[in-house]
């Protein structure tokens, strides 16, 4: 099925400010996208990854067009995502930014991996994917990236690093799987909705 596009309405704006502000109730899980080869390598906080398909494997990244990671992205055709574990919020701000860090010198003081493209992947990150260019969608102040996965590393850990209401904030699968149990509206309260 096609759909067909259609003028939209614009007589009522939405500000930016309101729609980063409803956004902020959206829990993210943070990743670092990672773009480049050798020494011309930069890499990005973000919480805008998610599953395209598994059959084949496809991920997909928004990437605004003024950052560095999305020429070499471009330029390259292919790009690293490195899930990061709840131990990692000093990498995750290096890679947002925090300490005006740029390009191959974020990467100082942490454990890369070449991946078989080239793109470093973080070591001890939960999961880490090597991933070639599918396609790219630009709209807007960003571009859709759609990355086929060629390869995947996994680690047993289960602490993640999620961002929320402008905080980085540690999701434990054991500690937070009991305490939502414990606090979990009882399934027959939910029939009304």
């Amino acid at each position: 099925m096609n759909v067909v596009p259609r003028d939209l309405m614009t007589e009522i704006p939405v500000s930016s400010a309101d729609v980063r502000g409803a956004m902020r109730h959206l829990t993210g899980g943070v990743s670092i996208i990672t773009a480049g080869r050798g020494k011309d390598v930069t890499g990005m906080t973000v919480t805008s990854v998610t599953s395209l398909s598994v059959e084949p494997p496809t991920l997909l990244v928004s990437i605004n067009r003024d950052a560095s990671s999305f020429s070499l992205i471009k330029r390259h055709g292919a790009f690293g995502v490195s899930i990061l574990n709840a131990d990692q919020l000093d990498i995750a701000e290096r890679f947002a930014g925090k300490g005006g860090l740029k390009g191959a010198d974020r990467f100082a003081g942490s454990q890369w991996l070449t991946a078989v493209s080239g793109v470093p992947l973080l070591a001890g990150a939960l999961s880490a994917f090597d991933c070639e260019v599918e396609e790219i969608l630009e709209r807007h102040s960003h571009g859709i990236v759609i990355g086929r996965v060629r390869d995947v590393r996994s680690s047993t850990r289960n602490a993640a690093l999620a961002y929320w209401h402008g905080q980085y904030v540690a999701v434990d699968q054991d500690e937070d799987a009991a305490r939502l149990a414990d606090a979990s509206v009882p399934a027959r309260a939910c029939r009304g909705v």
